[in-house]
């Protein structure tokens, strides 16, 4: 039989001091912890914890970082008890947002000019994936990003990068030129034989259209590679 004396965990039962929401409305998001803003996505706590006691254990799966922490799958954040797939859903979705608000910074610059900028977006966008994938950055003529899409995952092959598909979507996009992009999960930088194949085979079907392949760029959390910078386009 439930307990009717057990105090609920529901952030709204919590005394006014204890409350998150009260304190952003009273204080503004800056003013709270890390825990404090995932206990409002969670809303409710679990048996004998509070919301923010299992926000604090979600953040401790990332090693109280939130860069680690959005690196987590959904069935990471089921370990914890009390949280489940409705809440894996919402923290992860909120985690996506964060990401996607860091990658629009490098879309709001007006002009790519060099490899760091499109470096510096492309890492936003793919640094958090523990597998490898294949991603395009499509560009106008005044060398303003278009559009972004990843084109394929599991690994850099000539079927799953296809020219067809890569050129089709430049075309779409009316796009002058376009960055090749893919990611190494493992931290290495150094492109393979099959990314320079690769790389050369689109930059060739490319030139059919007169539409310009301005780099290929590999970046991992150590950083990234350009191949333009290093004279292999």
């Amino acid at each position: 039989m439930e307990n009717v004396n057990k105090p609920s965990t529901s952030i709204k039962n919590w005394a006014t001091d204890d409350r998150p929401r009260e304190k952003l409305l009273a204080k503004g998001a800056a003013a709270l912890s890390n825990s404090e803003l995932i206990a409002i996505l969670i809303n409710n706590g679990a048996k004998n914890k509070s919301a923010v006691e299992l926000a604090k254990e979600v953040l401790k799966l990332g090693d109280d970082n939130l860069n680690e922490l959005g690196k987590l799958s959904l069935n990471d954040f089921k370990q914890i008890k009390g949280i489940g797939q409705a809440k894996s859903i919402i923290i992860a979705a909120a985690l996506e947002l964060g990401r996607r608000r860091q990658a629009a910074s490098g879309i709001e610059k007006p002009i790519v000019r060099s490899s760091s900028d499109i470096a510096q977006f492309l890492q936003a966008q793919l640094k958090d994936l523990s597998y490898e994938v294949f991603a395009v950055v499509f560009l106008n003529r005044a060398n303003k990003i278009n559009h972004f899409q990843i084109i394929s995952s599991g690994g850099i092959t000539g079927t799953v990068a296809d020219p067809r598909v890569i050129l089709k979507k430049a075309l779409e996009e009316n796009a002058t030129s376009i960055v090749l992009s893919h990611n190494h999960p493992s931290g290495n930088l150094l492109p393979s034989r099959a990314d320079e194949e690769l790389t050369k085979k689109i930059k060739e079907a490319a030139a059919y259209l007169d539409i310009k392949v301005l780099d290929h760029i590999i970046v991992s959390d150590e950083g990234f590679y350009s191949f333009a910078d290093e004279g292999m386009l």
